[in-house]
């Protein structure tokens, strides 16, 4: 354990899952969140809690105060989008974010980094062919604006590190569970189903894993993991009918959901990406993240499992747990 840990995004789906999970330990923290943001009341009490913005570095003063050789910065802040265009921002928090908080850990001397990147980062292998960190990591190798993004941050980081810098690098699959108050597309499709709104979903599936399981796992990596070394920390796959058959489960329903195959949903996704940017409302039917669910997602997490002892819940659990979630906050849509 660290004297402190500074954790950026800590007002995120990730962030606040970290945030628990450190507290839980005994752990001092320090969480950066934005002035103004709506979901900053939800950063967990024993946290202290600094405004900030990762894309300013003069605002960074609050937060690396006194940090220094003890002190652990976990960088969980970042864009996530399935937008075909998602504008000059995502790689503005996601790139240039963590130039600016790598900048930091520089001259505050910081001794532990731990940098929360992306599967999505790493390219992919034809099917069948098992995914792992051993990788090299450019925005060329890999397609969309995040994976871009993520893929060169990364590089950034694993850049700092050959100059020494202490720093690890984790690579979360589809993060899921309870907990996700910003909606994220999994979150959105479970609302959809429990309000009996939903009538269409898309086949394939993905990688998904439980969002306190990546928060234990990205603690642990900091606590143990090889300075220049990433780690993978996947769950297990789903089919979008197995997700949804677990959620009629976890509330005692039986609906009946038609599934598009892949290849209809490639057609339609851009005209369900335009209606939805028309009407301002979240993308989560675009043709990224149709791609995505007919993607291999074959990944190992043996590198995370032998170090840290890293071992992630079933999907049917989380997706158990994020619908009574839902249920009992009553979450509200986001459109």
């Amino acid at each position: 354990m660290y004297d402190r840990y500074l954790v950026t995004g800590a007002s995120g789906f990730l962030g606040r899952a970290v945030l628990a999970e450190l507290l839980k330990r005994g752990a001092s923290v320090r969480a950066l969140v934005m002035r103004g943001d709506p979901r900053a009341d939800g950063v967990p009490a024993g946290a202290e809690k600094v405004f900030g913005d990762v894309c300013d570095p003069d605002s960074l003063g609050d937060f690396f105060e006194g940090a220094g050789r003890n002190t652990c910065v976990i960088h969980c802040a970042g864009v996530v989008s399935v937008a075909s265009h998602p504008g000059e921002m995502i790689r503005r928090v996601n790139v240039g974010g963590t130039e600016n908080v790598l900048r930091q850990c520089k001259t505050h001397g910081i001794r532990r980094f731990v940098y929360v990147s992306s599967v999505h980062a790493i390219p992919e292998k034809p099917a069948g062919k098992e995914i792992t960190e051993d990788a090299v990591f450019s925005p060329e190798l890999v397609r969309g604006d995040y994976a871009k993004s993520k893929a060169e941050a990364t590089a950034l980081v694993f850049a700092e590190a050959g100059r020494g810098l202490d720093a690890s690098v984790v690579f979360p699959s589809g993060i899921i569970g309870p907990g996700d108050t910003g909606g994220g597309s999994i979150t959105f499709l479970l609302r959809s189903f429990i309000e009996g709104k939903l009538r269409t979903a898309v086949r394939g599936g993905y990688d998904f894993v439980d969002v306190r399981d990546v928060a234990c796992g990205i603690v642990s990596c900091a606590d143990r993991g090889r300075p220049g070394k990433g780690y993978i920390l996947s769950g297990h796959y789903a089919s979008i009918s197995s997700i949804l058959r677990s959620a009629g489960c976890a509330l005692n329903v039986s609906r009946r959901v038609r599934c598009l195959p892949l290849f209809l949903a490639k057609l339609a996704a851009p005209f369900f990406e335009r209606r939805s940017l028309r009407r301002g409302q979240p993308l989560y039917f675009t043709p990224y993240s149709v791609a995505v669910l007919g993607s291999n997602c074959l990944f190992s997490r043996s590198a995370a499992a032998e170090a840290f002892g890293y071992h992630p819940r079933s999907v049917r659990s989380s997706i158990r747990d994020a619908v009574l979630w839902l249920k009992e906050t009553g979450a509200q849509r986001r459109d």
